[in-house]
């Protein structure tokens, strides 16, 4: 998955850029400025002064405003009709800044956005996107343009439109616009620390396209790389043959978003079992005494392990897995801590990090169960990798946290982890272990 912040003044393109990154990615295109516009368009409607900021936070319970996507592309309805090209006249644009000052317009329209961008891979356009809407993106580019050529571009659009404008009266607009945008108090326009700066003045749309492509292929290498990848590759023919792996439930893995993978947990190759056996990346919860194990240390860190300290609370290590999930990676913790050894893991403690997790990063969990079967050739059992359903993370049972919330949850993680593998929940049950 991944989520792409592009932050600018009006006229640089941002529309249009994201449009065809989205186009081209196959991923989903979010227009925050449409939604800001349909506000404003509304509000002129009613014929409110968009500046009267106690008269436009009245009106918001007065409007339904719902965004879908029709085939990809983006559709606003207001009061249940497609607002269409209605909003991107000059009139609203000003309406839209005035209305994105307001700090309960915003909030109004936060959670949509974000609700949006954590299922899904997208790409949105706006003016505080990587700075406030997805904070946690993982590109955020700025792209600008000097005044002047912005405001030829927009010129050249709205004549295209029919509409009748001089380029010294969209010019003037454009200034005052990036007064007000760059200025507020709430959200202003500016460049998140962390965003990359792209200068389009120059450049044709295709060019710019180009230059966030490149962005996106630079990204991807880096961080999915080709290492876990090869890393893989490498391994999956050797565990297949030793392990005779049988994998079932794999359609039940999300290809996109963050979410956690809970396993029961047998001996240390079952890192790399789930690693070869589920269709995407994951990231593991590893303790920290592996990370000083010659060659093994090497390859926990390329699969893009979090090193665990289990002798107090990992303050670090549990911010560094909560942030792994927001950011749309699948994560896997083992919810009894270490290994047990043995056929049936019924009966075996648990801890509450599984829990505690879930509920920090609001995720769904994905119970797994590592099944084998006892022969006198240990290396040789068969090993059966079982992905269960996505347990939803409204579906846990958390209302306001805390460490009893924490066990209760995971204990029922846990108990589906048994429920996969058909195993009793009876501690007796456990006396079948070796």
């Amino acid at each position: 998955m991944i989520r792409i912040a592009v932050d600018g003044p009006g006229g640089a393109g941002k529309s249009s850029l994201a449009k065809a990154v989205a186009k081209k990615l196959g991923i989903i295109y979010v227009d925050t400025g449409a939604l800001y516009r349909t506000i404003g368009l509304y509000i002129l409607g009613k014929g409110i002064d968009p500046k009267d900021k106690d008269a436009v936070v009245g009106e918001l319970g007065n409007f339904t405003l719902d965004l879908s996507f029709v085939d990809g592309v983006q559709v606003i309805l207001l009061d249940g009709k497609d607002v269409g090209d209605s909003i991107r006249t000059p009139e609203v644009s000003m309406a839209a800044s005035a209305v994105s000052a307001i700090p309960e317009i915003r909030e109004f329209l936060l959670n949509t956005q974000r609700n949006i961008a954590k299922k899904n891979s997208v790409i949105m356009d706006g003016r505080d996107i990587g700075t406030v809407i997805l904070p946690d993106a993982e590109i955020k580019i700025f792209l600008t343009a000097s005044a002047e050529a912005r405001a030829k571009r927009r010129y050249d659009e709205l004549v295209a439109r029919g509409q009748s404008v001089s380029y010294e009266q969209v010019y003037n607009e454009m200034v005052e616009r990036d007064t007000n945008d760059s200025t507020r108090a709430v959200a202003p326009c500016v460049p998140a620390a962390d965003s990359i700066l792209l200068d389009n003045s120059k450049l044709t749309a295709d060019g710019t396209v180009k230059a966030v492509l490149k962005i996106v292929k630079k990204f991807k290498k880096k961080i999915n790389g080709r290492g876990y990848m090869f890393l893989r590759a490498l391994l999956k023919p050797f565990f297949k043959f030793f392990c005779h792996i049988k994998v079932s439930g794999k359609e039940n893995i999300p290809r996109e978003g963050g979410y956690m993978l809970c396993p029961n947990h047998i001996a240390i190759r079952d890192v790399f079992l789930l690693g070869v056996s589920c269709p995407r990346p994951i990231k593991f919860i590893a303790k920290k005494e592996l990370f000083s194990v010659p060659i093994l240390s090497s390859v926990i860190k390329a699969l893009g392990a979090v090193r665990l300290d289990r002798k107090g609370g990992d303050v670090a290590a549990l911010k560094a897995s909560v942030n792994l999930i927001k950011k749309g990676n699948a994560v896997a913790i083992f919810p009894q801590g270490h290994r047990h050894p043995g056929v049936n893991p019924a009966g075996t403690p648990v801890h509450n990090g599984a829990g505690l997790i879930a509920y920090r990063a609001e995720c769904d969990v994905i119970p797994v169960c590592i099944k084998t079967k006892k022969n006198k050739y240990r290396i040789f059992r068969r090993v059966d990798i079982i992905f269960g359903k996505p347990i939803p993370y409204s579906e846990l049972g958390f209302e306001k946290g805390g460490s009893d919330e924490y066990k209760a949850v995971t204990e029922r993680i846990f108990g589906e982890i048994l429920a996969l593998g058909g195993f009793e929940k009876d501690a007796e049950v456990q006396k079948e272990n070796n």
